[in-house]
């Protein structure tokens, strides 16, 4: 569950801002403006090259997060970095408190009904606005609300399974 050498996405570049080699950022991070607590970044490029970046400074602007990048002050630079994904240390996020977890710390638990049938494991987790929803992928994908105690039931690490009210055939 704690990996300290696993890497997490917490971000990308999406767009330059102004003149002055300013980005864009989306951050996943709650709150979004927590993403510059969590350094050094590692940048990874469509192409999949990466280098680490260190003193990465913003701010919140309308949606998004506006970055100043240590040494780059021109924006065709930026616009280069467009898609360009935000990494961090697992072990640079602080511990959660208890009864919470990070959802990439639910990735492959195994995910049981009530009636103790195996759905697979936990693939990822993303956010419909509405609600959380686990995709748990065994004999087929399953799309299962992270709503507790309704259909989500228990999150037992120790165990590493995840426990679901939910109809196999949904």
């Amino acid at each position: 569950m704690n990996d300290p050498t696993r890497r997490i996405l917490l971000g990308r570049v999406i767009g330059a801002f102004g003149v002055r080699g300013e980005a864009k950022i989306e951050s996943w991070t709650e709150p979004r403006e927590a993403i510059f607590r969590y350094q050094p970044w590692t940048l990874r490029d469509a192409a999949g090259n990466e280098r680490e970046l260190s003193g990465v400074r913003g701010k919140p602007q309308g949606k998004h997060l506006v970055a100043t990048f240590p040494g780059v002050d021109d924006r065709n630079i930026i616009e280069a970095m467009v898609g360009t994904e935000i990494f961090v240390p697992r072990a640079a996020l602080p511990p959660p408190r208890p009864d919470e977890f990070y959802w990439v710390d639910l990735e492959g638990l195994r995910v049981i009904n009530a009636d103790g049938r195996s759905f697979g494991t936990v693939s990822h987790l993303f956010s419909t606005g509405a609600n959380d929803v686990l995709v748990a992928r065994g004999d087929k994908e399953r799309l299962i609300p992270f709503v507790q105690p309704e259909f989500v039931t228990r999150v037992d690490f120790e165990a590493g399974e995840i426990g679901v009210d939910w109809d196999p055939d949904f």
